[in-house]
């Protein structure tokens, strides 16, 4: 694997190399790359959890990792991604993490350069290392896939994460189910109300509700959304008692989720985050092999 830029582009047996690698990891396992490669994490849209899991997994698997703020680097005077990224290489970046406002910003990088890609989300397209760690989350849960309901609520239409994880889990053999409001259902097939969707669900998984893409088209007050579209106490009541709650943050308390259920016993929100510093180890070092 020399890239990764979409689940689309993952097999499945891929998708279980990179899991296991990352129990491994876990279990207290060591990365195996043969020297230190040197790797640049270009955030050009704002991240939390995303940017520093990467540095730190990278810093786990012993990268050097080289600072870049987007804010002060020479895109703003206009230089093209791809010779931002080609001077890094030319340089001696081995990998470069980007995300990136625009949709399949990828495609422009993927002739003329020789650096490791690995997409940390690009517009409201994909975002394959979020969908490995939630993965990663499931299967520890529940050890498998096949047979799972999977519940993705929220703003489908910009989600990332939800085209991500139905593509893999889909192709992995649960069964997903999306609802949201009908103008947010981004051509997807959904449910505009829980009925029947709660008692049948192994995950409901909790999409944040991207007001900064909305803006003024946004017909919903939070209090409306909470209260048609939210995990409510009540709803959760209802839920299996093996079924988690799922959400890859950040989170809007009593939006999204009622702010009581976000650590609640049956929430993994924080174990994701936990999570994805060991499928980030996974991803980095699977790539990182490639080149050796």
């Amino acid at each position: 694997m020399k890239n990764l830029l979409s689940m689309e582009h993952l097999t499945t047996e891929e998708i279980n190399q990179i899991l296991d690698l990352a129990q491994a990891f876990e279990n207290g396992e060591t990365s195996s790359l043969s020297r230190r490669y040197n790797v640049a994490n270009l955030f050009f849209e704002p991240s939390t959890r995303t940017k520093t899991s990467f540095e730190m997994a990278e810093y786990k698997i012993g990268c050097n990792i080289i600072p870049f703020d987007a804010g002060f680097s020479s895109v703003t005077k206009g230089e093209t991604m791809y010779d931002t990224v080609k001077t890094l290489e030319m340089i001696g970046i081995d990998a470069v993490v980007i995300r990136a406002s625009e949709d399949e910003y990828y495609n422009d990088l993927l002739e003329g350069l020789h650096v490791a890609v690995i997409n940390a989300g690009d517009g409201a397209g994909q975002h394959p290392s979020q969908s490995l760690l939630d993965l990663y989350t499931i299967k520890k849960e529940f050890g498998y896939f096949e047979g799972l309901t999977v519940t993705i609520v929220g703003d489908i239409s910009h989600s990332r994460v939800a085209k991500s994880n139905a593509t893999a889990l889909q192709n992995l053999g649960a069964n997903v189910h999306f609802l949201c409001p009908e103008e947010w259902s981004g051509g997807f097939e959904a449910h505009h109300s829980w009925d029947n969707l709660i008692e049948i669900s192994d995950v409901i998984m909790l999409l944040r509700v991207q007001h900064e893409r909305h803006k003024e088209n946004c017909s919903f007050s939070k209090e409306s959304y909470h209260q048609k579209f939210g995990l409510t106490i009540e709803r959760e009541r209802q839920m299996k008692d093996s079924a988690i709650i799922m959400h890859p943050a950040p989170v809007n308390r009593d939006v999204e989720i009622a702010s009581e259920l976000v650590e609640c016993e049956r929430s993994r929100i924080f174990e994701q985050v936990r999570n994805g510093v060991y499928t980030r180890m996974a991803i980095m070092e699977t790539i990182l092999k490639g080149r050796e």
